[in-house]
């Protein structure tokens, strides 16, 4: 079945086909339209949503909400609650602002949560459904990371799934750990300093298995439906001197900007990041090293420093031998909803290709002067 709704009702039929049975709703802008649309199809029985230990839940936030429940995430993480989570990314006040940038989901990426970043409507539909599996396959929270308004109030067409192919993909969970009189169980118990490294370690192993099994239900979903994304998606990357490297709906319009310049016979290429937590070193050493050039592409900032996505590839990049480590362009844009517009990619990539060498970690384009 194919509808066309917005990017907030794609994650609503994400949840519904997933047979989520806990919905945590509180709403705020921008992401209120997927906690109403759920109430709908729970007041219709379309979803058997309820009060359970050891179900499958979810909920949504955005911006300041998230901000307000910071220590909850830590919670959830190191109690090893599998929750799906929905952000739709909404810049931080002040000044009060609803439009998207990336710092609200950034500002978390050490809470021990997966993220998730999606381009497109037909992404956050079957990322929502994938989010379960990987969420309780390793028995940590993911956050399903969204644009506000460029996705969450666009309509586009989403192809839903069949209940039944979505069921054969998700079976219902089994819970392994969870509230039963008949086997009491102690949680968020006082941890002393002799057990408490070993909880963090079991934490940072299911990070890293949460990569290989990530790659593993997204081939397993190409081969139900013909969708497949991959913790690092590479656009045109053969031969590129310059790779663009971007994550969200930024991604739809430099592939645009690709398009155009491979037209022209210019070696350019990109770069798409899907999974930031756990971040896919190895993957992007891989697709990165044998450009001359890469160009990061941020809409959001960590004060004092530069664009976080440009700062963690900096990281991953540093062990490659010299001779095979690309120069590195952090660029900061869009920020507080600002568009990016294709001639501002373009900026970027010549920018890109005339710099003698980056001439400061944070590159700030689109400002008014």
């Amino acid at each position: 079945m194919k509808k066309v709704i917005v990017g907030n009702h794609a994650v609503s039929w994400g949840v519904q086909l997933a047979r989520a049975e806990v919905i945590s709703a509180y709403p705020i802008t921008p992401q209120t339209q997927i906690v109403e649309e759920l109430s709908e199809m729970c007041a219709k029985g379309r979803l058997a949503a309820r009060l359970a230990a050891g179900a499958r839940t979810f909920t949504a936030t955005s911006s300041q909400g998230l901000a307000l429940m910071h220590e909850l995430l830590h919670w959830a993480s190191l109690g090893r609650l599998p929750v799906v989570m929905a952000d739709i990314n909404r810049a931080m006040a002040p000044g009060w602002n609803i439009w998207t940038d990336q710092n609200d989901s950034l500002a978390q990426r050490d809470t021990g949560w997966i993220q998730l970043y999606c381009e497109t409507n037909q992404e956050v539909l079957d990322t929502t459904v994938q989010a379960f599996k990987l969420a309780e396959a390793v028995d940590l929270p993911v956050m399903l990371v969204l644009d506000a308004f460029y996705l969450s109030h666009t309509s586009e067409p989403v192809d839903i799934p069949d209940q039944e192919i979505v069921d054969s993909f998700l079976p219902r969970r089994e819970a392994r750990h969870k509230l039963d009189v008949n086997d009491p169980i102690a949680f968020g118990a006082l941890t002393r300093p002799d057990v408490y490294m070993e909880i963090r370690l079991r934490q940072q192993d299911a990070m890293d298995e949460a990569r290989r099994v990530m790659v593993e239900l997204d081939e397993e979903w190409g081969q139900l439906t013909g969708r497949r994304y991959g913790p690092i998606e590479t656009y045109r990357t053969e031969d590129a001197e310059i790779l663009l490297v971007t994550s969200g709906t930024i991604t739809s319009t430099s592939r645009y900007v690709v398009n155009t310049l491979r037209d022209r016979g210019e070696a350019v290429g990109l770069v798409k990041v899907k999974m930031f937590r756990p971040f896919p070193t190895d993957l992007l050493r891989e697709a990165l090293a044998p450009a001359r050039r890469v160009a990061v592409l941020d809409r959001n900032i960590s004060p004092g420093h530069g664009g976080i996505f440009a700062e963690e590839i900096r990281s991953a990049l540093y062990d490659l031998a010299p001779e095979r480590r690309p120069a590195l362009y952090g660029y900061v844009v869009g920020l507080g909803g600002r568009d990016v517009t294709p001639e501002l990619i373009h900026d970027i990539v010549e920018q890109t290709r005339t710099a003698g060498a980056p001439e400061k970690e944070d590159i700030w384009l689109g400002v008014h002067a």
